[in-house]
Parts: structure tokens; sequence; C-alpha cells
């Protein structure tokens, strides 16, 4: 056993093929337990999102049905989760989940379970805002210096400031002087936001300058507009530090004076309210995360730094005290009390592996029982072997009422994708811009060996993509007899689909052995096609009079691109 190993107390890999980034991850009590247990708040980009409570019998035990308390598909990418006081009227914790072009904010309940399965969570939409801008990422807390409830501020792709005071829209500012969004946080000790801009400088607003300056309708503005309307939108401090930043966090703990923690690229940052430098770490890695939490030693903070050597490095102050190996790359790094454990590190990678682990060593209580000499009875172990011989028989014999062999499947699903697309569109209620909606015919065809009883379709594009119809019943099917149905696919939004893969899955029970009047089981089979690019894209004809060239040169002859992409 490493000491310098992070100990695994719990964890588990979420979904598949899923991707996963800084904002993904939050811990904290969401459902309002009272019992001041955190609970781990995961969205992943695939627009899946996960509330667990972990609950291992014994450290480093794998996860356990009980432990996944709530799990929503919102069909949308999540960039970043957060939990606060965000609905007027209570200051019951909600949580908020920022998508691309919607603001959604949920309460989360739960209620006591009266069977073996535990309690069951519900989450309930309490609002939403659809935005007109693509957000990047959002932060929140009592801006203004309001008592009871949290605001929030969402910074767009574009440079707006997006301001919400709970259900209602409050105003929009631009940054001045803005070409990338950057992270961005809200210190309520000085009531600022502080993001890092593209000039790789860390710059601080005034929410009151940002609320009484003139109101962004439009990114662009003419020099007289400049000049004849209201005040303009003025920084109120500025650092440079010639790095970009991955991540801000604001740190307020009662035995140590406010400060703005920013991890670059090379570096991280420790600075007063006011902008100056209180210290400064040089890193000789390349940093992936950070969080400061509260320090034993009175007048310092730790942080913990994560990296992409898979390691976990705990400073206080400047001062490296701990580094730890982690399994996996962490993306976010989050601290919370989990099952009266208090100090657990959770840690989440790109590809979805979540991780509470707490460091040092585990004590070793096990000793080795003091071993019995004993004459060996060999009629006895014969005797014994031949009952165990007779029992490995009968196993064998009724090995029938056990699932067959999967080398015949008892149901399968295939799925044919027509290589033209459709000479009349099919598309229904498209909110594409176009002359006509392209689509394409997918021939679904099943084929049953068995009894298959109730047999349900269903068919799942990626959105924006949809199908005319996704759901299928069938009367039951005889053995060796088939269906087949026929839809079709088109593109119902207006921007490009992550990908272009199709699942067709179908549910079926079969009855089991003597038992068929009461004994059925429910099997699933699946099948995946793939639609054409032709269906979500047009070619278009080459620009011959375009403002920039770019000559390839090769040692090799060039391959026709029409022989790339026929």
């Amino acid at each position: 056993m490493s000491l310098f190993k992070a100990r695994d107390w719990w964890s588990t890999i979420l979904g598949g093929k899923e991707e996963f980034d800084h904002g993904c991850l939050c811990v904290a009590d969401v459902d309002n337990s009272g019992s001041g247990q955190d609970k781990i708040i995961v969205g992943s980009y695939k627009g899946y999102l996960r509330i667990f409570n972990p609950h291992p019998v014994k450290p480093g035990d794998e996860i356990q049905p009980e432990d996944l308390l709530l799990e929503v598909q919102l069909r949308e990418p999540i960039l970043q989760v957060e939990v606060g006081k965000f609905v007027s009227g209570t200051e019951g914790l909600h949580l908020a989940v920022l998508h691309c072009r919607k603001l959604c904010v949920y309460a989360i309940s739960g209620t006591l379970g009266n069977v073996e399965h535990g309690n069951q969570y519900q989450m309930k939409l309490m609002y939403e805002h659809n935005l007109q801008r693509t957000a990047c990422n959002m932060t929140y807390g009592p801006f203004g210096g309001v008592k009871g409830r949290d605001l929030i501020c969402i910074q767009s792709m574009d440079g707006m400031l997006m301001l919400f005071e709970q259900e209602s829209y409050a105003f929009g500012r631009f940054l001045p002087g803005f070409l990338l969004p950057g992270p961005l946080a809200y210190s309520s000790r000085t009531d600022s936001f502080i993001t890092v801009s593209s000039c790789r400088q860390v710059e601080s607003y005034k929410y009151q300058v940002l609320a009484f300056a003139t109101d962004a309708d439009e990114r662009q503005e003419t020099e007289q507009q400049k000049l004849s309307s209201g005040k303009r939108v003025v920084v109120d401090w500025v650092l440079n530090i010639g790095e970009q930043a991955l991540d801000i966090c604001i740190v307020s703990f009662n035995q140590a004076v406010s400060s703005v923690f920013v991890l670059g690229e090379r570096n991280f940052f420790c600075l007063k309210d006011n902008g100056q430098i209180r210290f400064m770490k040089k890193l000789d890695y390349s940093p992936s995360c950070f969080i400061p939490y509260c320090s034993v030693k009175e007048g310092t903070i730790n942080t913990l730094v994560g990296n992409h050597s898979k390691m976990l490095n705990v400073y206080q102050d400047i001062t490296l005290k701990w580094a730890t190996q982690l399994p996996h790359i962490p993306v976010s790094v989050k601290v919370a009390n989990l099952r009266d454990l208090k100090g657990v590190i959770v840690t989440l990678s790109d590809d979805g592996h979540l991780q509470c682990s707490y460091l040092g060593t585990d004590p070793s209580l096990f000793q080795a029982p003091r071993v019995e000499s004993r004459e060996i009875n060999y009629e006895e172990l014969e005797a014994e072997m031949k009952e165990l011989q007779k029992i490995i028989r009968e196993a064998t014999k009724a090995q029938d009422i056990l699932p067959k062999s999967e080398k015949h499947r008892d149901l399968t699903v295939s799925a044919e994708v027509s290589p033209d697309l459709d000479a009349e569109s099919q598309a229904i209620d498209s909110e594409v811009k176009a002359e006509a909606v392209p689509s394409v015919t997918v021939k679904v065809t099943i084929q049953s060996r068995v009894n298959a009883q109730k047999p349900n379709l269903a068919v799942y594009v990626q959105a924006p993509l949809a199908v005319t119809c996704d759901q299928f019943f069938f009367d039951d099917l005889e053995p060796d007899s088939s269906e087949t149905v026929v839809l079709s696919v088109f593109l119902k939004r207006n921007y490009s689909p992550s990908e272009l893969e199709g699942n067709c899955v179908v549910s079926y029970n079969t009855p089991t052995g003597k038992l068929l009047e009461i004994s059925r089981i429910t099997k699933v089979a699946q099948c995946k096609f793939r639609l054409p690019l032709r269906l979500v894209c047009s070619p278009a004809q080459p620009s011959k009079a375009a403002n920039h060239k770019l000559t390839i040169d090769t040692n090799k002859s060039p391959i026709s691109f029409i022989t790339i992409f026929p």
C-alpha cells in the first residue's frame, strides 16, 4: 500500500461516451434534508443529470443501486450545475442547471419509501429562462447585498453578463474589450464580479457599476451612442497575470482573510480584495483544476490542485504539504461531508470517472488465526467429494431452466437506412428555414424465433434530429415470424446534431419453462444505424472570390475530394 495514493472510499463510472468538464460537478444538501450530508450532483454534455448519496459498507465498495438518488436525461447539454437559494419566498436550496440556450431551476425532494427499494426522489421545474445568447458559464450570490436569496449571473460566449433576479430577468451588460469568455466568480465581500479576460489580466467589475450602466441591447455601438448615452461599464481594478486562467475561487473563512484565488496555466495566485497579490506559487506541472478549503492553521488557506499527471497536490499557502496519486485526470474537484465523514475529496474526470477518496493509510487490524494441526481423515474427504460430484451432476441436468446460450438470439432487430433521400420530404413541424427539409427512410425489421409477447419498438435519434414516429406497438409474434415498419428521420431544429447514430430498442416478454401462466421474462434487443451526412448538410459551391487562400504542397499526389467524400 502506497502512502502517497488516494484511498478509494467510493467510486463509479458514469454512462458511456459521455463528456464532463469543470462546471459539471457540484456538492450540496440539494434535497434540504437538514442532516448536514452533502449530495453529489453531476451533469454531462449528453444532458444526463445524476444525484448521488454514497453509502459504502466499507471503503472501496462498488456502487449500490440506492446510492443513485436520481437520474434524468434533460436532452440538452449541461454546461454547469449550482445549488443556492434561487426561488423567491423560500430560503430552501434549489438546483440551477445551465444549458447552452436555457437556464432551469429545479426543486429536489424525496419521499419515504414503503418497500425495500428505499426513498423516492423527484425533480420539479420551478422556472426557466430562455437565453437570447449562447451561454458559457455562470455564478451566483447575494448581488447588491440582498438577504436570504441568491441571484444568478450568466456569461455569454460573446461577452455579455446576463443577470437574473430569480424568476425575472434584470439586465444585461457587455464587458469592454471582450474577445473570449474566461472563468467568472462573484465576491460578496466587495459585491464584485471577477473574471480573467483575453488580455490575460484579472478584472473586477462592481455590481452597482453594471446595474447603473447603459443597457446592452446590441453588441455594436456607434461612437455617437458611446458619447451621448449613459454611464459605461468601467473596470474596478485590473491585475496582469500574463497567462490564461482555468478557474477562479473566492474564499472567506473565519480564521483567514478574504482572498481571490486564480488558477493559471503555470501558476496559482492569491489576491486581496483590491487586486494586490498576497502570494503566488509557480507550478512545475500543468494543472487541471483546484479548490481552496479551510486550513487548521490560523491565517493560512489550504488548496487542492489537480494536474494532468493524475496527481492531487495539497498546498498550505505556497508550501506543498502532501501529494497523492489519483486513478484519473481530474477536471473538477470538490470537498464534501458524506455520511459523517468530513472532508471527503470528490473528483471527476472528463470521461465520467467519479471518485470519493481520502488521504493517508488504512490501519491494518487483521491478525492471522492460529492454525490447528490435525490428521487428515481420507474416508471423510472421499465421502464429501462424492456428495459434491452428485450435486454438480444434478445441477447440470437442471440447466434447462436457465437462459439458453445466445448463439441464436430469440429476437433480432435490424435497421436499413435508404441510400437516397426521400423524393418527397416527410418532415413535420420542422423549424429549419429552408425550402425543403430533407428526410431519409429507415426500414426496421423484427424477426422472432420464439413466442414474443407484447413487443414494443422505440426509435431514438440525437436531437435536433427527429423521427416521424418513435414508438410502435405490435401484437404477439409467433415463432419464425417477422414485423417491418418504415419511418423517416429529418432535421427538426436549426442546428447540427452531435452525432448521426440512431438506436432501435425492442422490449418483449417470453414465457419461461412450465409456468406459462405466471412467469414471464422481459428481454431487450437493440441495434444501431447511421444516418447520411446529406440529411443535415447540403453541398455548396466553392467560393472563387475568397479573401484568404491556403495552398498545401505534399510530397505525394493528392487524392481527389470526390474519392474521399463521394
